[in-house]
């Protein structure tokens, strides 16, 4: 602790900076981490489409491009505001059960080309 105040009293700038940096790098590692787990994790796969879902979200379980996922559901790729798939299907005028057929669709397509390759 004792070379930590030394630090901070030789470079009052640089030793501040040096532990926000180290901090980031420690958030950014844990939650990496955690991502890797909970994706990995096979009950996470091709899971039932569900409302709640964002079409981010269903890129990552059906593993599609989310391109592939926004141009299913008619979205503008890379929208800046996360939408549930209830309020994709409210606002373009589809029931929940076209949105799942479209997302069906677009994963039956690209896994038809990645098997073909």
């Amino acid at each position: 602790m004792r070379r930590l105040i030394d630090a901070f009293k030789t470079h009052p700038v640089l030793t501040p900076a040096f532990l926000l940096a180290a901090a980031l790098t420690l958030m950014f590692t844990i939650r990496t981490i955690v991502f890797t787990l909970y994706w990995a994790d096979p009950a996470h796969r091709d899971q039932p489409i569900e409302p709640w879902m964002t079409p981010r979200y269903v890129a990552h379980s059906w593993d599609l491009p989310p391109e592939q996922v926004a141009a299913a559901l008619g979205l503008e790729p890379g929208s800046a505001r996360r939408l549930s798939l209830a309020e994709i299907a409210a606002s373009s005028g589809l029931s929940m059960d076209e949105i799942a057929q479209r997302i069906r669709a677009a994963a039956a397509a690209h896994r038809g080309q990645g098997q073909s390759r």
